[in-house]
């Protein structure tokens, strides 16, 4: 079942009121999505977006069955691309965007591409199978070491960064790395003793912003999230790790179309996180076009 990240504070920053009408940037199992709607009857919309075709079938699933097909407008896209969606559905005006950087339990749970440590899965990664880009495998056995430190480094922060990509490339002369299995095993081999559990969720979070393009791709919804938004209307961006956090904080302060309404960024509390432990690093920021 899917849980919400910070419903209530999403639900009050975005403020959302009959007729109006919102951008679910990655629309996932469409939590908070369908409780927008509850706020904008009988004639607010919904415009979701998501990488993942699983994500949209199910969602199309859903508003069928509750015969919502007028008011959620799908598309099985990149949010980078938002302005040309925006364009394509003839979507406006926009009164908020929502942006939930988290990595959905469907795919976690359920896609087998590879996403997840805990399972056995061929190492992909990529939010859409049919995304022409790079997967995590072809990056592990392709990239060179100098390439492979600066990925874990840079986006994993993990600080064994040289001496599991050195490892890795001497091993993968003998056999090809193909599984999340795999990878996790040489990894904990690599480091003995100094191993931690948060070594392979560093690795695994550096491969996934990679083949995907995350940084990049938040950073472009950003900038068009200022073209998209009518005047008052707000952005919310949920994120769950400091790379992701920083760009949107240092977005919002540099640019002078927005007013920031949360000066320091909103968490869970503790109950939220004891019933959806999933939530424990998120940071919600928000802020309103002048």
């Amino acid at each position: 079942m899917h849980v919400p990240v910070l419903l209530d504070e999403v639900l009050g920053y975005l403020q959302p009121k009959a007729g109006q009408n919102f951008i679910d940037c990655t629309i996932g199992g469409g939590g908070h999505s369908f409780k927008i709607l509850s706020y904008t009857e009988p004639d607010g919309k919904i415009l979701g977006i998501d990488l993942s075709p699983e994500a949209i079938e199910k969602i199309d699933n859903q508003r069928r069955i509750l015969n919502l097909r007028e008011r959620i407008i799908l598309a099985n896209d990149n949010f980078a691309n938002l302005e040309e969606i925006v364009e394509r559905n003839s979507f406006s005006p926009v009164n908020g965007i929502l942006l939930d950087l988290g990595l959905s339990s469907d795919l976690i749970e359920s896609s087998g591409r590879g996403f997840s440590f805990m399972r056995d899965e061929i190492l992909d990664m990529r939010f859409s199978p049919e995304s022409s880009g790079l997967t995590a495998q072809e990056i592990i056995n392709q990239y060179s070491e100098k390439t492979l430190r600066e990925i874990f480094w840079r986006y994993g922060e993990e600080k064994y960064s040289s001496k599991i990509a050195r490892e890795i490339v001497r091993i993968r002369r003998r056999k090809k790395i193909q599984t999340t299995a795999q990878l996790s095993e040489l990894i904990k081999d690599i480091l003995g003793f100094h191993f931690h559990i948060k070594t392979l969720a560093r690795v695994f979070q550096s491969l996934r912003i990679v083949v995907n393009r995350e940084l990049e791709n938040l950073q472009q919804a950003l900038i068009s999230s200022l073209d998209i938004l009518s005047p008052s209307g707000r952005i919310v961006v949920l994120s769950y790790h400091s790379l992701e956090d920083r760009i949107v904080k240092r977005f919002f302060k540099e640019d002078n179309a927005f007013k920031i309404l949360t000066k320091k960024p909103i968490t869970p509390d503790s109950e939220e996180i004891k019933k959806n432990p999933r939530s424990r690093s998120a940071k919600l920021r928000v802020a309103e076009k002048i």
